[in-house]
Protein backbone atom coordinates (compact mmCIF):
# COMPACT_ATOMS: atom_id res chain seq x y z
CA UNK A 1 0.00 0.00 0.00
CA UNK A 2 1.03 3.80 -0.50
CA UNK A 3 1.22 4.66 3.10
CA UNK A 4 3.54 2.19 5.62
CA UNK A 5 2.22 4.12 8.47
CA UNK A 6 -1.30 3.01 8.15
CA UNK A 7 -1.25 -0.03 6.14
CA UNK A 8 0.58 -2.15 9.61
CA UNK A 9 -2.00 -2.13 12.70
CA UNK A 10 -0.10 -0.41 15.51
CA UNK A 11 -1.27 -2.39 18.54
CA UNK A 12 0.90 -5.99 16.76
CA UNK A 13 4.46 -7.06 16.85
CA UNK A 14 6.18 -7.17 13.57
CA UNK A 15 6.10 -11.02 14.21
CA UNK A 16 2.79 -11.42 13.99
CA UNK A 17 1.93 -8.82 11.24
CA UNK A 18 3.89 -10.93 9.05
CA UNK A 19 3.08 -14.17 10.12
CA UNK A 20 -0.67 -13.20 9.89
CA UNK A 21 -1.06 -14.38 5.85
CA UNK A 22 0.73 -17.22 7.01
CA UNK A 23 -1.93 -18.20 9.81
CA UNK A 24 -5.21 -17.50 7.82
CA UNK A 25 -4.35 -19.31 4.79
CA UNK A 26 -3.54 -22.26 6.72
CA UNK A 27 0.44 -22.24 5.95
CA UNK A 28 1.38 -22.41 10.09
CA UNK A 29 2.16 -26.14 10.25
CA UNK A 30 -0.08 -26.94 12.47
CA UNK A 31 0.15 -24.62 15.47
CA UNK A 32 3.73 -24.79 15.64
CA UNK A 33 5.10 -21.68 16.76
CA UNK A 34 8.78 -22.25 16.53
CA UNK A 35 8.69 -23.20 12.91
CA UNK A 36 6.03 -20.07 12.17
CA UNK A 37 9.05 -17.72 14.25
CA UNK A 38 11.58 -19.41 11.60
CA UNK A 39 9.35 -18.83 8.14
CA UNK A 40 8.98 -15.02 10.10
CA UNK A 41 12.85 -14.43 10.15
CA UNK A 42 13.87 -15.84 6.80
CA UNK A 43 11.17 -13.55 5.43
CA UNK A 44 12.20 -10.56 7.44
CA UNK A 45 16.19 -11.34 6.25
CA UNK A 46 14.71 -11.51 2.72
CA UNK A 47 13.68 -7.79 2.66
CA UNK A 48 17.01 -6.65 4.71
CA UNK A 49 15.97 -6.86 8.59
CA UNK A 50 15.79 -9.91 11.12
CA UNK A 51 15.51 -11.37 13.87
CA UNK A 52 16.03 -8.93 16.29
CA UNK A 53 12.93 -6.83 14.72
CA UNK A 54 10.32 -9.37 15.14
CA UNK A 55 9.18 -8.25 18.74
CA UNK A 56 8.85 -5.00 18.33
CA UNK A 57 6.15 -2.71 17.10
CA UNK A 58 5.56 -0.73 13.52
CA UNK A 59 5.97 3.02 15.66
CA UNK A 60 9.88 2.08 16.15
CA UNK A 61 10.56 1.85 12.33
CA UNK A 62 10.81 4.50 9.73
CA UNK A 63 8.88 4.80 6.59
CA UNK A 64 11.23 2.13 4.69
CA UNK A 65 11.59 -0.03 7.23
CA UNK A 66 7.64 -0.44 7.59
CA UNK A 67 7.31 -0.70 4.02
CA UNK A 68 10.05 -3.82 4.10
CA UNK A 69 7.64 -5.17 6.81
CA UNK A 70 4.93 -4.93 4.72
CA UNK A 71 7.01 -6.50 1.63
CA UNK A 72 7.69 -9.50 3.84
CA UNK A 73 3.86 -10.14 4.77
CA UNK A 74 3.02 -9.66 1.12
CA UNK A 75 5.59 -12.59 -0.31
CA UNK A 76 4.60 -14.78 2.70
CA UNK A 77 2.77 -16.90 0.46
CA UNK A 78 5.09 -16.83 -2.39
CA UNK A 79 2.54 -15.04 -4.90
CA UNK A 80 3.32 -14.93 -8.74
CA UNK A 81 1.76 -11.26 -9.07
CA UNK A 82 1.94 -8.45 -6.26
CA UNK A 83 -0.39 -5.51 -6.44
CA UNK A 84 1.87 -2.33 -5.55
CA UNK A 85 -0.17 0.85 -5.20
CA UNK A 86 2.04 3.57 -5.48
CA UNK A 87 4.60 1.57 -3.02
CA UNK A 88 7.07 4.55 -2.54
CA UNK A 89 5.24 7.56 -3.01
CA UNK A 90 5.21 8.64 0.49
CA UNK A 91 9.04 7.65 0.96
CA UNK A 92 12.13 9.84 0.43
CA UNK A 93 14.07 9.77 -2.67
CA UNK A 94 17.35 7.87 -1.04
CA UNK A 95 14.14 5.73 0.92
CA UNK A 96 12.24 4.74 -2.99
CA UNK A 97 15.89 3.64 -4.18
CA UNK A 98 16.01 1.09 -1.98
CA UNK A 99 12.84 -0.15 -1.66
CA UNK A 100 13.56 -0.44 -5.64
CA UNK A 101 16.41 -2.31 -5.32
CA UNK A 102 14.78 -4.35 -3.19
CA UNK A 103 11.79 -4.93 -5.22
CA UNK A 104 14.21 -5.84 -8.33
CA UNK A 105 15.98 -8.43 -6.33
CA UNK A 106 12.69 -10.27 -4.78
CA UNK A 107 11.86 -10.28 -9.11
CA UNK A 108 14.93 -11.61 -9.97
CA UNK A 109 15.01 -13.97 -6.85
CA UNK A 110 11.52 -15.62 -6.97
CA UNK A 111 10.54 -14.83 -10.53
CA UNK A 112 7.46 -12.86 -9.32
CA UNK A 113 5.63 -10.44 -11.62
CA UNK A 114 4.60 -6.74 -10.44
CA UNK A 115 1.37 -4.56 -11.38
CA UNK A 116 3.45 -1.31 -10.14
CA UNK A 117 0.75 1.60 -9.98
CA UNK A 118 2.29 5.04 -9.82
CA UNK A 119 1.81 8.84 -10.66
CA UNK A 120 6.21 8.96 -10.58
CA UNK A 121 6.51 8.04 -14.57
CA UNK A 122 10.66 8.44 -13.56
CA UNK A 123 9.47 5.51 -11.38
CA UNK A 124 7.75 3.85 -14.23
CA UNK A 125 10.61 3.90 -16.63
CA UNK A 126 13.39 2.73 -14.17
CA UNK A 127 11.19 -0.67 -12.90
CA UNK A 128 8.01 -1.28 -15.54
CA UNK A 129 8.97 -3.98 -19.11
CA UNK A 130 5.59 -2.88 -20.01
CA UNK A 131 3.31 0.01 -19.39
CA UNK A 132 -0.39 1.02 -19.50
CA UNK A 133 -1.46 4.67 -19.34
CA UNK A 134 -4.98 5.23 -17.99
CA UNK A 135 -7.16 8.24 -18.25
CA UNK A 136 -10.58 8.57 -16.23
CA UNK A 137 -9.91 4.86 -15.45
CA UNK A 138 -9.61 3.96 -19.07
CA UNK A 139 -6.06 2.70 -20.86
CA UNK A 140 -5.44 4.95 -23.33
CA UNK A 141 -2.25 3.53 -24.38
CA UNK A 142 -0.41 0.17 -23.82
CA UNK A 143 3.26 -0.83 -25.02
CA UNK A 144 6.81 -1.31 -24.01
CA UNK A 145 8.10 0.31 -21.60
CA UNK A 146 11.27 1.67 -24.43
CA UNK A 147 8.45 2.72 -26.61
CA UNK A 148 6.13 4.68 -24.61
CA UNK A 149 9.08 6.68 -23.14
CA UNK A 150 10.73 6.97 -26.50
CA UNK A 151 7.61 7.58 -29.37
CA UNK A 152 4.69 7.42 -27.59
CA UNK A 153 1.50 7.72 -29.61
CA UNK A 154 -1.35 9.08 -27.68
CA UNK A 155 -1.92 12.56 -27.13
CA UNK A 156 -2.76 12.34 -23.32
CA UNK A 157 0.67 10.13 -22.99
CA UNK A 158 3.15 12.86 -24.85
CA UNK A 159 1.24 16.04 -22.76
CA UNK A 160 2.14 13.42 -19.35
CA UNK A 161 5.73 13.22 -21.11
CA UNK A 162 6.24 16.81 -21.62
CA UNK A 163 5.15 17.63 -17.97
CA UNK A 164 8.41 15.55 -16.48
CA UNK A 165 10.61 18.18 -15.41
CA UNK A 166 14.09 17.96 -17.24
CA UNK A 167 17.43 18.03 -14.29
CA UNK A 168 19.30 19.76 -16.74
CA UNK A 169 17.92 23.39 -16.76
CA UNK A 170 19.24 24.00 -20.46
CA UNK A 171 17.62 20.63 -21.99
CA UNK A 172 13.99 22.25 -19.82
CA UNK A 173 14.21 25.70 -21.59
CA UNK A 174 14.44 23.89 -25.05
CA UNK A 175 11.77 21.17 -24.40
CA UNK A 176 8.43 21.53 -26.52
CA UNK A 177 5.53 20.99 -23.71
CA UNK A 178 1.87 19.73 -24.35
CA UNK A 179 -0.22 21.49 -21.65
CA UNK A 180 -3.87 20.39 -21.98
CA UNK A 181 -6.48 22.43 -21.95
CA UNK A 182 -10.06 22.19 -20.38
CA UNK A 183 -10.59 20.65 -16.81
CA UNK A 184 -11.02 17.07 -16.01
CA UNK A 185 -13.91 15.41 -16.48
CA UNK A 186 -16.16 13.64 -13.45
CA UNK A 187 -15.19 10.01 -13.27
CA UNK A 188 -18.98 9.68 -12.34
CA UNK A 189 -20.53 10.85 -15.32
CA UNK A 190 -17.46 10.34 -17.92
CA UNK A 191 -18.34 12.06 -21.32
CA UNK A 192 -19.44 10.01 -24.29
CA UNK A 193 -17.29 8.22 -26.79
CA UNK A 194 -13.77 8.77 -26.13
CA UNK A 195 -12.98 9.83 -22.75
CA UNK A 196 -10.03 12.34 -23.51
CA UNK A 197 -12.06 14.37 -26.41
CA UNK A 198 -12.78 17.39 -24.46
CA UNK A 199 -9.11 17.90 -24.11
CA UNK A 200 -7.79 16.17 -26.95
CA UNK A 201 -6.17 18.87 -29.79
CA UNK A 202 -6.49 15.71 -32.60
CA UNK A 203 -10.51 15.26 -31.53
CA UNK A 204 -12.81 14.94 -33.91
CA UNK A 205 -16.71 14.24 -34.21
CA UNK A 206 -16.52 10.67 -34.35
CA UNK A 207 -14.35 10.98 -31.03
CA UNK A 208 -17.58 12.67 -29.60
CA UNK A 209 -19.73 8.96 -30.16
CA UNK A 210 -17.09 6.46 -30.41
CA UNK A 211 -14.50 4.78 -28.16
CA UNK A 212 -11.65 4.18 -30.46
CA UNK A 213 -10.63 0.30 -30.97
CA UNK A 214 -7.80 -0.80 -29.74
CA UNK A 215 -4.69 -0.39 -32.18
CA UNK A 216 -0.98 -2.12 -31.91
CA UNK A 217 1.57 0.26 -32.64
Amino acid sequence: FQDPYSSLDPSKLIADIVAEPLVVHGRARGGDAAALDRTVQTLLEQVGLGAVHMNRYPYEFSGGQRQRIAIARAIALEPKLMVLDEAVSALDVSTQNQILNLLEDLRTRTGMAYLFISHDLGVVQHVADRVAITYLGRIVETGPAARIFGSCAHPYTQALLSAVPEPNPRRQRARRHQPLAGEIPSPLAPPSGCPFHARCPHAMDVCRREMPAHTAV
